[in-house]
């Protein structure tokens, strides 16, 4: 089939009312992407139930519940230790069903970004399911095994099937009739704050300039060896970066002088950071992780106003490097050549022409888009039920 892209400028409407259910790997107060900017939008239209993978610990099962604004709930079942993995199947399907019926939840849709929650949800029958597949979770360090037949098995599940970027897409469109391709998106407003913000952040503030700067997790999805060659290579640069380290032992970060590691910041924050670098960096490595990924922070540090230098990562190239918004560098010499001739050019056009693409980019369009498919696959649904009773009642 075709690839099916974004294109239609919408606000947020009003939906059906409809419950959704997300089954989420991602710790919705770990960092704020896709997960949050959609669901915080789906919710602005009906009560989204966002369920995080359990945490383990020493008391009696239960389910934590907590807000974070109206109409949106995060539920993580607390297991016991020790539990067997077929038992722990069975009290997390148990303890689901419950809460469905403590919550009076009926018409409800499915929305999963891990096949690996199906184990203890595909027997709900709900109004649709949709497969949000924003990353290539098979790939990524100390996936489980089994993760590749679960998600065969969502696949068969599933009404819909969106992608996290084009090259996700054409990994997966062969694999459901009903593919869709929505690419990493951005709250334009929020990061163009950046480009008017002079107060510096109280722990950057004292950081020399020029300041490379990136925002993200810090895991095996990074060049490590290439950013310590950069430092090594440019001692006069500052290297910034921001974001929790996770999967990979922080004894192996490179530790010159000219590297700052400032953890995680909120949401919130991000623009202040940004504002006070004179280049923002994706340094990707170039392996089995990074293969189908389409990078968040593309489009928000174009929004900020900041020129940007990437390794030749896929989704980045095309159609950021491709269209002159993000120069491409594969190795730590070719990267700092990139980052000197961004800090030599005045600007102006650059930003231009990324403004000019940013006006085609929204999580809301995004969110639109989405709902009105799956408003379409829900019609769907019931009306091949309807033909099912009137063909049982004949």
């Amino acid at each position: 089939m075709n690839m099916n892209l974004i294109s239609n400028e919408a606000e947020l409407d009003d939906r059906s009312g409809r419950d959704l259910i997300c089954f989420s790997h991602l710790r919705w107060d770990f960092v704020y992407q896709r997960p949050q900017h959609l669901m915080s939008r789906f919710a602005q239209s009906g009560r989204v139930f966002v369920i995080e993978e359990p945490i383990f610990h020493d008391g009696v099962a239960s389910l934590n519940v907590s807000e974070r604004g109206e109409n949106l709930f995060i539920v993580v079942p607390h297991l016991t230790h020790g539990l067997e993995p077929e038992r722990s199947e069975d009290l997390k399907r148990e303890m689901l069903d419950q809460f469905l019926v403590d919550k009076d939840v009926q018409d409800y849709v499915l929305w999963y970004y891990t096949p690996m929650m199906l184990a203890w949800s595909g027997h709900l029958r709900p109004a649709a399911v949709i497969y949000d597949c924003m990353d290539q979770l098979s790939a990524f360090k100390d996936a489980p095994p089994e993760l590749m037949l679960r998600e065969a098995e969502l696949f068969a599940f599933a009404d819909l099937v969106f992608t996290g970027g084009h090259s996700l897409y054409e990994a997966k469109k062969d694999h459901h009739p009903d593919v869709y391709a929505f690419p990493s998106s951005i709250d334009v407003p929020h990061f163009q704050q950046a480009i008017e913000i002079t107060e510096e952040m109280l722990d950057q503030a004292d950081i020399p300039h020029p300041r490379i700067g990136f925002v993200g997790v810090i895991d095996e999805r990074l060049d490590i060896e290439m950013l310590g060659r950069m430092a090594e290579l440019k001692p006069e640069w500052r290297f910034v970066m921001i974001g929790p380290v996770v999967k990979i032992d922080e004894a192996s970060l490179p530790r010159p002088s000219n590297i700052h590691y400032l953890g995680s910041k909120s949401y919130d924050e991000l623009p202040a950071y940004i504002a006070g670098w004179d280049v923002a960096m994706m340094p990707f490595a170039l392996n089995d992780s990074t293969r189908y990924i389409s990078p968040t922070k593309t489009p928000e540090y174009l929004a900020a106003g900041r020129p940007v230098v990437s390794t030749p990562i896929r989704d980045v190239v095309q159609p950021y490097g491709e269209n002159g918004l993000v120069l491409i560098a594969s190795t730590a010499e070719e990267f700092i050549s990139a980052i000197e001739a961004s800090m030599d050019e005045d600007g102006f056009e650059r930003r231009q022409k990324a403004a000019e693409f940013m006006s085609g980019l929204s999580w809301n369009r995004t969110h639109q888009a989405m709902s009105d498919l799956v408003d379409n696959a829900v019609a769907a649904n019931s009306k091949s039920r309807d033909i099912q009773r009137t063909s049982r009642a004949a």
